[in-house]
């Protein structure tokens, strides 16, 4: 298996799960949670660094979650982004202010979108090293979804983007240089964001 060691994928968890009222983080998906589903996903990929951002419920999240099998082969970090009702992006924010400065590129994977495939994940990565391109995104049926890969030439960018905006801002101002990877994978759209989608997606998966 291919190992990606300068590139970190960054779990966003941070948000309050409203709609959901419950952690997405802590919902069950395939014997364990979104969460853990979602780092060992990643680590079959080929990326063992991680950065998982918390915010609302960070103790309830942690305390919930088997560490020490997670932290196994993997060099992970979990942060707490107090700001986290700014948006997505102050999340963004806190993970790549943690990042070492050799780091060649990043994937953005929200913690809601655990239909995506490791397969999905390794094109990016593939895509990205062959191209060297400063944004890397999925579609399905010409639709954009997750997750996106950022190089290290934007994260400045990510860093001074507008926080209601986000980093579809950085993506707009950088259409020139992105790549779009064809799939038949449904999964990069769908977000789990309310019971009535865990229903319709998990339950009956």
């Amino acid at each position: 298996m291919q190992r990606y060691d300068n590139t970190y994928c960054i779990i966003l968890a941070a948000g309050e799960s409203a709609r959901m009222g419950y952690p997405k983080a802590l919902l069950k998906f395939q014997n364990t949670s979104f969460l853990e589903h979602l780092i060992n996903l990643i680590k079959s990929a080929g990326i063992l660094n991680l950065i998982v951002v918390l915010g609302y419920d960070a103790e309830k999240i942690v305390d919930l979650l088997n560490l020490e099998k997670i932290k196994k082969d993997l060099n992970i970090k979990f942060l707490v982004n107090k700001d986290y009702q700014k948006g997505q992006l102050s999340s963004v924010q806190t993970a790549i202010r943690a990042l070492p400065k050799n780091v060649e590129a990043i994937i953005l994977l929200p913690v809601d979108r655990p239909l995506i495939s490791k397969d999905i994940v390794k094109k990016i990565l593939e895509k990205y090293f062959e191209t060297k391109s400063k944004i890397v995104i999925p579609t399905f049926e010409g639709k954009r979804g997750h997750p996106v890969l950022f190089s290290s030439t934007v994260l400045n960018d990510l860093m001074n983007a507008p926080l209601d905006i986000g980093a579809r801002y950085v993506v707009w101002n950088n259409s020139a240089d992105l790549i779009e990877v064809p799939t038949m994978d449904s999964g990069i759209l769908i977000n789990i964001d309310t019971p009535e989608d865990y229903k319709k997606y998990i339950m009956e998966d």
